[in-house]
């Protein structure tokens, strides 16, 4: 009966598998030869019989799946093959199940380095200000710099909701940072937690070439501060002083069309007023900073500590300052909530510095001892907790360790969520949110973290059913990163690969992350045309025109790196 009920509730998204999927969904890449090993296969309620062969054909294991029965994230009936106990490296290796093969896939050590190097190598795809060198990406994906001498002016005049800016009296040489996403906007809030995702990475095992792209970005945000002793008139309010206060942006006018090479953008280009979660964003990231390049360049670390201690001043100055959602051109990333950015800040100053201010701040926020949830930009308490359980710091020994164990909670927590979808991810949810990529695979973070701090396998594991889900095992049978599988990312969302729309671009070169499917927020025409017509997890198509689905950013690209690096660890 309660199969039954479920089914029919959901009869209205429960729908035939894309047509260029196949019944047996697995890790188009392969798997780690200690590492746990699943496929996914549809089938009805009883247990069907699977063959696992080598490349000759030869039969390796035979097994029945288990039976999950009906899901309602995938809009179908699933069942799971595990084989985590073959260990023997090869190539080809293909599971068969009713005459039906899987992709071949390997089994073999190292398989994630690749993909750990072209995660890092997007950011150096998305820089802007610079010439992107074929001798780094080669001929298909070099051009010339985008905005290669970005001195931009402050909104003046009218947004779009007739609101009043006065604009101010300076220009700032904003020149380099990444590209945000498949628009030319530049942003204080997200390039903060794309930046720190790096940085962590680093952090926890440096990688080679990290810090000179972390830095070019790090330049970027030092640039967005505003100049000591500015004032201004917000369009409600008395004048105050913004002084060492961040741009939340610089950005186009107005949106520019698709395709679009940033060298070719014809918008004027300008910065947007400053905010309280743009400040914080450069406290945290610019601690960070002084963290992490002492020692390595003592000049560099002493500007972003004095550029932390400045914005942080300037937050506590002013404290709901938020952005606005109202200009045209680019992104909002609006947060009425900024009491995370605070603690994020604060941890991560105390962390640097040992500064009792900051200690108090962190010990006095109520997030010092919430539960912990997956990070995101407008939620960035976590990165605090994970500074402070991680970082060498001055808390006493039972607070880093309270704090550990926290992440280990959380991480038994998303565990748990794979109990409640047939695909066996870390993650459940009626809906499937924008970036729905990235919020896996930031829990997928906090999962290797547990690894780190208890040896648990399992936590391991739970890794690998992320990365599993992004690399095929979907109901759609799509690998969502370029360059990997045997149905990878072809068409993003992004002005300059868009060779579906221009055959003189290219398409993306590997190790690009697309958001992934989205059924709570399908605003591009695309994704109207399929509302209320997919489950969550088929709520996606490989589109350059369905951004609110398709697109690719920093912040996503980020945990894909910091995932492929700590798994090759």
């Amino acid at each position: 009966m309660m199969r039954a009920a479920i089914l029919a509730a959901t009869a209205l998204t429960f729908g035939a598998a894309s047509p260029a999927a196949l019944p047996i969904h697995l890790n188009q890449i392969g798997f780690e030869p200690g590492d746990a090993k699943i496929a996914i296969v549809e089938g009805g309620a009883a247990p069907i019989e699977w063959t696992l062969v080598d490349a000759r054909g030869q039969t390796v294991k035979r097994g029945k799946a288990q039976v999950y029965g009906p899901d309602a994230a995938s809009g179908g009936e699933v069942q799971r093959i595990d084989f985590s106990d073959v260990r023997t490296p090869g190539e080809g290796y293909r599971l068969v199940v009713n005459g039906s093969r899987s992709d071949p896939f390997v089994i073999r050590a190292g398989i994630y380095a690749p993909l750990a190097r072209d995660a890092l190598a997007f950011f150096y795809h998305q820089r802007a200000g610079v010439p992107i060198e074929a001798k780094r990406v080669g001929a298909k994906w070099a051009r010339p710099a985008g905005h290669p001498k970005e001195v931009a002016k402050c909104f003046a005049g009218r947004d779009e909701r007739g609101v009043e800016w006065p604009g101010c009296g300076y220009a700032l040489d904003v020149t380099g940072g990444w590209y945000d996403a498949g628009d030319h906007g530049k942003y204080v809030v997200n390039g903060g937690i794309a930046l720190w995702t790096l940085l962590n990475a680093f952090e926890r095992r440096p990688v080679a070439g990290l810090l000179d792209e972390a830095k070019f970005e790090m330049a970027f945000l030092l640039a967005m501060q505003v100049p000591e002793g500015t004032r201004t008139r917000l369009p409600t309010g008395p004048e105050i002083d913004v002084g060492g206060m961040a741009h939340q942006k610089v950005a186009d006018r107005n949106w520019t069309k698709l395709p679009m090479p940033p060298q070719d953008d014809p918008e004027e280009r300008l910065l947007y007023p400053p905010t309280t979660a743009a400040t914080l964003n450069l406290a945290a990231t610019a601690a960070q900073c002084a963290r992490v390049w002492r020692g390595v360049d003592d000049a560099f670390a002493a500007r972003c500590r004095a550029a932390a201690e400045r914005a942080w001043q300037a937050a506590k100055r002013n404290p709901q300052i938020y952005a606005s959602n109202s200009f045209t051109g680019s992104g909002g990333y609006g947060d009425g909530d900024v009491s995370d950015e605070f603690f994020w800040a604060a941890a991560e100053l105390f962390a640097t510095t040992g500064g009792a201010e900051y200690r108090e701040a962190v010990t006095g926020s109520p997030h010092f001892r919430a539960d912990l949830r997956e990070p995101g930009w407008p939620s960035t308490a976590t990165l605090g907790a994970i500074t402070l359980a991680t970082a060498r710091n001055g808390l006493p020994k039972v607070e880093i360790d309270r704090l550990r164990r926290a992440i280990v909670a959380a991480a038994d927590r998303f565990l748990a969520d794979e109990k409640g979808n047939g695909y066996g991810i870390p993650y459940v949810a009626k809906d499937y949110p924008w970036g729905s990529n990235s919020s896996l695979l930031n829990r997928a973070m906090l999962l290797g973290l547990a690894h780190d701090i208890t040896g648990v396998t399992r936590y391991r594991a739970g890794v690998v059913d992320a990365i599993d889900y992004v690399l095929g095992r979907n109901p759609l049978g799509q690998s969502y990163v370029s360059g990997y599988g045997a149905r990878p990312l072809l068409n993003p969302h992004h002005r300059f690969w868009a060779h579906s729309l221009d055959a003189k671009l290219p398409g993306p070169p590997p190790g690009v992350l697309s958001g992934g499917p989205n059924s709570t927020s399908m605003s591009d025409d695309v994704a109207k045309a399929m509302r209320g017509k997919c489950a969550p997890q088929r709520c996606w198509v490989d589109d350059v025109h369905a951004y609110s689905m398709n697109e690719v950013a920093i912040n996503w690209n980020a945990p894909l790196f910091w995932v492929a690096a700590w798994l090759d660890s």
